[in-house]
């Protein structure tokens, strides 16, 4: 097994001295190790799509969190008896159980024909892959090669992941920090064309906006009627809304045409449209659902190369949840 794992290691030396990698990833990482590691993570994850279809949503924005936070590691997979991971602080709480279950049960069906070898890192990176085209959306290839991370720490995810009430300066500064430009945040947020949210992260757009105007302006008045009518005030804070009002459970580029609408969900969404200088780049995805998929695949592989660890960096870990030591 230490012979498979210093080949992965030795492939990827020579890619990289050759000049053929980007981010240190490669595509078919693991051809003479495990070279069926796709078509294994993906008949997992169709098993799991099969029994709910939050399988989608869950592990979508579970890639999201993690890259985020400490790179793409695998790093928010990371389970604490002590409740001070990732995975626990304020900020993840509301992930949804089933994207980690995709992962692990992924991971557990990979291990079994390919024991250590390939990361949780990667098997994720696939599963999100193969959620987004289960959902309608585009494919693409993965690059691969990431290794898991040694860290998982609470304390660490507080000021890393994008607000709902963000504005548009503050959404690319967070973006950028990550090599991703506005186009791409743009492009990454289409991912809110699938999933759901709880009323209290956008309750103040409906109630108290600022004291002259309760409900926020940019908002469109049946969609905010619509809100406050599944969101009453004190609701119970488990009620979910979804993001895209009008196709939920298809990635399409329905959500750049809601904003066009004003029936973004969050301050974040919208102001996506109402800043002039990302207006025009939602109008052309709302108009033209070509450029939106071309853009996100782009920024989908740019996101997966964000802080990953490579070589001997890190480990391979056995269980998803468990560093090995």
């Amino acid at each position: 097994m230490e012979r498979l794992r210093g080949l992965n290691v030795l492939i990827l030396a020579i890619i990289v001295i050759l000049g053929g990698a980007e981010g240190q990833l490669v595509e078919n990482f693991y051809g003479f190790t495990c070279p069926n590691v796709e078509f294994i993570v993906q008949q997992a994850v169709s098993i799991k799509f099969s029994q709910t279809f939050v399988t989608i949503p869950a592990t979508l924005r579970l890639f999201f969190h993690d890259c985020f936070v400490e790179g793409c590691d695998a790093s928010v997979m990371i389970a604490s008896p002590n409740g001070d991971a990732e995975k626990d602080s304020k900020d993840n709480l509301s992930l949804a159980g089933d994207g980690f279950d995709t992962v692990v049960k992924a991971k557990q069906a990979v291990e079994a024909q390919c024991p250590g070898v390939v990361s949780c890192a990667d098997i994720l990176a696939i599963a999100t892959r193969d959620v987004v085209v289960l959902a309608g959306g585009p494919s693409y290839n993965v690059e691969l090669g990431r290794r898991d991370g040694l860290i998982s720490q609470a304390s660490r995810v507080a000021g890393k992941l994008p607000e709902p009430d963000f504005n548009l300066i503050q959404l690319n500064t967070m973006f950028a920090s990550h090599n991703l430009s506005q186009f791409d945040m743009i492009a990454l947020s289409g991912a809110h064309t699938l999933g759901f949210s709880h009323c209290d992260r956008f309750a103040n757009r409906l109630y108290s906006f600022t004291p002259s105007n309760p409900v926020d302006p940019s908002l469109d008045p049946e969609y905010a009627k619509e809100l406050k009518d599944m969101c009453p005030q004190n609701v119970d804070p488990s009620i979910a809304i979804n993001m895209d009002p009008a196709t939920p459970r298809t990635f399409d580029n329905e959500y750049y045409k809601n904003l066009v609408k004003g029936k973004g969900l969050f301050t974040s969404d919208q102001v996506l449209f109402t800043d002039e200088s990302s207006q025009g780049t939602v109008s052309d995805f709302a108009n033209n659902a070509f450029d939106f998929n071309g853009a996100f695949v782009t920024a989908m592989r740019k996101l997966g190369r964000v802080g990953v660890k490579t070589g001997d960096q890190g480990e391979i870990r056995l269980d998803c949840t468990r560093f090995n030591s």
